[in-house]
């Protein structure tokens, strides 16, 4: 019997379960005398008429006493024994102990309840979110980009014909619960030899890939390995190129080409003409609580996901509120021209009015130091119109929402915790959450 195991040489409980059975034993013990009930048989019986005896003639409140002591002696024994076997188990199952089960716990418990939240982007600004919302909720689902054509994962896409595997590496190692020696040997890119330039992961992926034939379930494994919170899609199984038609009418083709040509793009496009969107990128997008836009490059990392029909039609059908990150800095060979309606319009220009709810905006003031930096650069911080954002029908959310160290970028807990706070706020979409648990969401926001 699978009991038995427990009381096995090494196990360093048996000594704690003897103890809580003694204690229980005190407790019934003690119970007997206040209530004057034999439980045990012939030998309490005649305890127990010892003890009557000696309560009428010489204590007259013995037998209270002594079944006040032994339940109370009963109920400490119960509890040391019952904390230790706990402890004991903690000691051996997880390293950290009592702070690892609360961990454990709150991550089963309140993060498997959290809203259903799907993010459409790429780059390192989709994984840069995901690092903040898992913090919140574990049903996150990325809708990656697979436009990728440059770095490692071009060389791996026009050398073996998979689909481009680094964002969808990034957006795995953001949403892994694993070790830092994980996270270090996937992101790790070769610096000499045949392999310089390549990523760790990359050429996992690409090798996964090979073995099993199917870039899904390459995807699960990998999952897998990395402890994955949550789900990463490519917007397509398709291998796709990203196109774009300059306002004087010149073609360019490819993501790198598309993200550093620096002329005014008129049309994007992807060729062929024929995209079939993953299904289970279009089921997510159907079932989700919010569905967030950005952060990223507008041209190179969003808007390829909604080049593609079918995931602008389950876009517009799903009842979840639509998110619009907006970027903090222009992007030079993108949107160097752009200002925040200027990227707004595009978005909706894909997606149709009406359908985006929300735009976020950063309102911190950017330091004069970097302004200066990234304007060598032929960058400057996007501007913000309010009234023109409000003609698209949409709520503007303004927010210090940034990191100003070496770069200028999003910060994923700030971030996170402003989504969080739109997307609790409708609780008609998301009304299977109990009053506590919002309660619990709001505190951990603060």
């Amino acid at each position: 019997m699978k009991i038995i195991k427990w009381l096995l040489p090494g196990m360093k409980i048996k000594r704690w379960i003897f103890l809580s059975c003694l204690g229980m034993f005190f407790v019934s013990f003690g119970l007997a005398i206040f209530l004057k009930q034999e439980i045990i048989g012939q030998m309490e019986k005649r305890l127990l008429t010892e003890v009557y005896q000696m309560n009428n003639h010489y204590f007259p409140s013995f037998s209270f006493i002594m079944g006040f002591f032994l339940l109370l002696l009963g109920l400490g024994l119960f509890i040391i024994g019952f904390r230790s076997i706990i402890r004991s188990i903690l000691s051996a199952i997880l390293p950290n102990g009592e702070e690892s089960l609360i961990e454990a716990l709150y991550q089963k418990r309140q993060l498997e309840k959290g809203a259903k939240i799907v993010v459409v982007g790429g780059g390192t600004g989709l994984s840069n979110l995901l690092r903040g919302l898992k913090r919140y909720s574990n049903n996150l689902t990325a809708v990656v980009t697979v436009a990728d054509d440059g770095g490692s994962s071009g060389r791996l896409r026009r050398e073996l014909g998979i689909l481009p595997p680094g964002d969808i590496r990034n957006c795995m190692t953001a949403l892994a619960d694993k070790e830092p020696l994980m996270e270090k040997l996937f992101q790790y890119r070769f610096q000499e030899g045949s392999l310089a330039g390549h990523n760790f992961g990359n050429l996992f992926i690409a090798a996964m890939n090979e073995i099993t034939g199917d870039f899904l379930e390459v995807l699960k494994e990998s999952s897998k390995v990395l402890a994955v919170k949550g789900r990463v899609f490519p917007s397509t199984l398709d291998s796709v190129v990203l196109k774009a038609r300059l306002c004087d009418g010149t073609i360019i083709s490819g993501e790198t080409e598309v993200g550093k040509h620096g002329e005014e793009i008129e049309e994007l496009f992807l060729k062929p003409d024929k995209v079939t969107a993953l299904p289970e990128a279009v089921e997510s997008l159907l079932e989700a609580d919010a569905i967030i836009l950005g952060p990223g490059s507008l041209y190179t990392s969003i808007m390829p996901n909604i080049l593609i029909p079918e995931i602008v039609e389950a876009i517009q059908q799903s009842s979840a509120s639509k998110i619009y990150v907006c970027n903090v800095m222009t992007q030079k060979g993108e949107t160097e021209t752009l200002d925040a309606v200027g990227h707004v319009a595009r978005i909706v220009d894909k997606l149709g009015s009406g359908v985006l709810d929300y735009v976020v905006v950063n309102n911190k003031d950017i330091s004069m130091a970097m302004k200066e930096k990234y304007a060598k650069e032929g960058s400057q911080p996007v501007k913000i119109d309010r009234e023109r954002l409000n003609s698209f029908g949409v709520e503007v959310i303004e927010a210090d929402v940034v990191n100003q160290t070496e770069v200028v970028r999003h910060n994923p807990v700030k971030l996170a915790k402003v989504l969080l706070k739109i997307i609790t706020k409708n609780r008609t979409q998301w009304d299977r959450r109990s009053v506590v648990d919002l309660y619990l969401l709001e505190r951990l926001m603060r």
